[in-house]
């Protein structure tokens, strides 16, 4: 457990030299003032533009409207690693009015109840209506975030939209074989073999690889399809409620036993890319251009745009969504979903001077137009209102720059606390990635996701002391064998007393017993 000294040197006043504002509804002072802040994210090391040092667009006109400055002080910005750059900035004992950006959620519930963030239950509900309002109306979040003392400390970024990733296939292999798109798991069995066996690009040559993926997390997305799981969240390899309301891990049950079997045959019998744990970042676009990735889950609105990248290209290219294949079990499940809070955002330094001003702050950005600012950037500047809904202009949508990272250098879509608005991404989704939301939509596919627990202390040591070691000891089992070192069904029992010696039921304890304290 790292040591916070809360002997911590308040700030001294800073100067005010922010220009005057406009008058509006949205002010939360009565005079101009200036609060600093630590935003680090993997973007940028800083709240302001990168690499120009200038203030964000977005940031000049929230000075505008709210009359609050931010002014950067953020800690490690010659470091891309969040997780350093919080704890240089816990360790220099001078804390700035916000600390914010990536993967605080952690630190945050762990000092705040020590005394180094403000909890923000009653500021909340004193002086920020618009955060409370969103509370009321998206029940379980509050309580999702909370520290182990049942306060919270931090606002969050909030994704928005259900779906992120699906199930893609080549449509036009699919029609240059005769076949249908495949139903079931033994349909895509008979798919895939057609694939690597039939020569669908028509080359001559089997070069073909059935099923690809981008990150090799992606392969254990096939443990779906024999009733197991891979994750009970958006990040990979994590917890899950099972159907007893329990926390347990996907890999330390029978049906990964059994899934993770038939992964490994499909990898032997070169269904599945050979080299899905070193080829990287890289496959999708090498795969696809080449002409040789016959299905992979990846995000909709990216994958989606290869129709039209390799089009012109590729003869009759159509990589397209379909249906998750129903396990054998008979369940269609699709996995991977947006989870709706992240562990980013910002949280008031118990060094801030007025956390009333800064908890108004944070509430502007839920607000109409705090909301639109924060998502698409200033208003005439990279997009207008019409017929009452915020459009992008033609130059942002048309750009060779994907909007989003347009967006970053706005200083919107940043990694502040606030609400994402899903229309901003629907914008620049292709036809072909909307069809296919709109294909899962009509299917119940989405499953609850864990959204975390925190620890106190004495849970938190017990699983910094095992966790760290049984997930590197699992992961190391289960690449041997996929790869065919070893047999998981021969295996299996000495596996899990492995598992049992190395502490997996003492971390199961303490994250029921936290799970059950935080929800009830």
């Amino acid at each position: 457990m790292r040591k916070l000294s809360l002997a911590l040197t308040i700030l001294g006043t800073t100067s005010l030299t922010v220009p005057a504002y406009a008058e509006s509804h949205l002010q939360v002072v009565d005079k101009p003032v200036e609060l600093t802040i630590h935003m680090h994210w993997p973007r940028a090391q800083g709240y302001m533009v990168p690499k120009s040092g200038e203030p964000y667009p977005v940031e000049l006109e929230a000075r505008k409207l709210t009359g609050v400055s931010l002014i950067d002080a953020t800690a490690g910005r010659n470091s891309t690693d969040s997780n350093e750059a919080m704890n240089l900035l816990i360790a220099q004992g001078k804390m700035p009015d916000i600390v914010g950006g990536h993967l605080i959620q952690q630190p945050v519930n762990e000092y705040g109840p020590q005394g180094a963030f403000v909890p923000l239950n009653e500021l909340v509900e004193e002086h920020a209506p618009n955060i409370a309002k969103f509370w009321e109306d998206h029940p379980g979040l509050k309580e999702a975030i909370s520290a182990f003392d049942g306060n919270y400390y931090y606002i969050p970024y909030l994704p928005d939209g259900k779906y992120g990733r699906a199930w893609f296939i080549r449509q036009d292999w699919l029609d240059a074989l005769g076949l249908e798109q495949p139903q079931d798991v033994d349909e895509l069995y008979d798919v895939m073999v057609a694939f690597r066996d039939q020569d669908p690009n028509g080359n001559g040559l089997k070069d073909e690889i059935p099923y690809f993926a981008r990150q090799w997390e992606e392969v254990n997305r096939l443990l779906t399809l024999w009733d197991a799981r891979s994750s009970g969240s958006d990040t990979y390899h994590d917890f899950y409620v099972n159907d007893e309301g329990k926390l347990v891990h996907p890999y330390a049950q029978v049906a990964y036993r059994d899934a993770l079997a038939n992964v490994a045959k499909w990898y032997a019998e070169g269904l599945i890319d050979p080299e899905i744990f070193t080829r990287g970042s890289s496959s999708r676009d090498y795969l696809l251009s080449e002409n040789l990735g016959g299905m992979t889950h990846d995000w909709f609105a990216s994958t989606s745009g290869y129709n039209d990248a390799l089009g012109d290209k590729i003869d009759g290219f159509n990589f397209i969504p379909f249906l998750p294949p129903a396990s054998a079990g008979g369940v269609r499940m699709e996995e991977h979903r947006r989870i709706p809070i992240k562990p980013d955002g910002w949280a008031i330094s118990h060094q801030a001077k007025d956390p009333v001003t800064v908890i108004k702050y944070f509430d502007f950005w839920f607000t109409e137009e705090g909301r639109l600012l924060s998502n698409f950037g200033v208003e005439g500047k990279t997009w207008d209102m019409v017929d009452g809904e915020p459009v992008y202009k033609p130059e942002v949508l048309n750009s060779d720059s994907p909007v989003n990272s347009q967006m970053y250098l706005e200083g919107a879509q940043i990694q502040r606390g606030y609400w994402q608005d899903y229309r901003y991404e629907w914008q620049w989704t292709s036809e072909a990635a909307r069809k296919g939301i709109e294909l899962y939509d009509t299917h119940d596919l989405l499953i609850d996701q864990f959204l975390g627990v925190a620890l106190n202390k004495k849970e938190q040591a017990v699983f910094d002391r095992y966790w760290p070691s049984l997930r590197t000891y699992m992961l190391e089992r289960q690449q041997a064998w996929i790869l065919g070192s070893g047999d998981v069904q021969a295996d299996w029992d000495d596996y899990t007393k492995t598992l049992d010696k190395m502490g997996y039921a003492d971390v199961i304890e303490v994250l029921n017993t936290a799970y059950e304290r935080q929800y009830n």
